[in-house]
């Protein structure tokens, strides 16, 4: 594998970024990183994402069922209620540091950039 130049580390494998790529896609809805955003925060079922998120229940039932199609939510029956839960946690830092970031920079607050994303 080549190494990125100045960096030492070598390049992901082209299985990974395909892996990567569709994360990104999947979550390039706003309605979709909302959804994940919402359940970062805890647990929901599909009623209660609608609310939060203001989508009909029809919309966000079909961005739950790609979420969960992609491994990135998962969901439990409680009852006759189905609850969604985020299923990988790396997804949830990685949304919360680009909100968080996006989030600073809209206040006008400076942050230093994370160690691992230097350069970058």
């Amino acid at each position: 594998m080549a190494t990125a130049s100045g960096i030492g580390t070598e390049d992901p494998s082209a299985e990974v970024l395909t892996e990567a790529a569709a994360s990104f896609g999947l979550l390039a809805s706003p309605a979709r990183l909302h959804i994940v955003w919402a359940l970062a925060q805890g647990e929901s079922d599909v009623t209660g994402l609608a609310e939060r998120v203001g989508g009909a229940l029809p919309a966000v039932s079909q961005h739950l069922t790609k979420l969960k199609l992609a491994g990135l939510v998962r969901s439990r029956r409680e009852g006759r209620r189905q609850v969604y839960l985020v299923d990988d946690p790396d997804v949830v830092d990685v949304v919360r540091l680009l909100v968080d970031r996006l989030t600073a920079r809209g206040t006008g607050a400076e942050l230093p950039a994370p160690r691992h994303l230097r350069g970058l």
